[in-house]
């Protein structure tokens, strides 16, 4: 979003990230989308004239960026640092929303495509879980990982944090993050011998 007051269109990207996250994509309608961001539905089609496809799609990449700008600031301190940025986000995401909200691009990920072939929403997932990775594998690299090894950590922290969310929301407890930030953390200081 932007720093000034968000759009109608900004609105609504970000409460169909908000919805999916919640819902999962199959579950979200373009109606309610409207009608949580306050916006006219008329103008949820004017905006998204290829429909919930369309939508889904920038409510992901809506996410992808959000999560990336932090991770970029954070991890100007070190991959650490960026881990616990990355757990501190997912943890208030879930805890604030009552472990009712997760991951959107999880979400979409993970549900069913309706046709075979590959939703843009579900390609825009793969393009964000890949920048995450980048960005966590760069800052490794840059801290006395090899690079193999940096993108393989990397992998890891991004599957184990979207799957700890996962697990939070179904136990109700912030408790696997606390656990996967622990075992994370080990792994990242071994990595760069830091």
């Amino acid at each position: 979003m932007t720093e000034s007051s968000p759009t109608a269109r900004e609105r609504i990207v970000a409460g169909a990230a908000d919805m999916i996250s919640r819902r999962g994509l199959n579950a979200t309608s373009i109606r309610e989308t409207a009608k949580h961001a306050r916006a006219p539905l008329g103008s949820t089609y004017h905006y998204f004239p290829d429909g919930k496809q369309q939508l889904a799609t920038e409510a992901v990449r809506y996410t992808g960026e959000w999560v990336a700008r932090s991770l970029r600031k954070e991890l100007e301190a070190g991959p650490v640092a960026g881990l616990q940025a990355f757990l501190a986000l997912w943890r208030g995401i879930v805890v604030d929303s009552d472990f009712r909200a997760g991951c959107p691009v999880l979400a979409v990920s993970i549900e069913e495509p309706p046709t075979d072939e590959t939703p843009t929403a579900l390609a825009a997932a793969a393009e964000v879980f890949a920048k995450w990775e980048s960005l966590l594998a760069d800052s490794l690299c840059e801290h006395g990982a090899e690079p193999q090894q940096a993108a393989q950590l990397a992998t890891l922290i991004v599957a184990a944090v979207e799957g700890t969310v996962a697990m939070c929301r179904a136990q109700r407890s912030a408790q696997p993050l606390d656990h996967t930030a622990e075992q994370l953390q080990a792994l990242i200081l071994a990595a760069t011998k830091t």
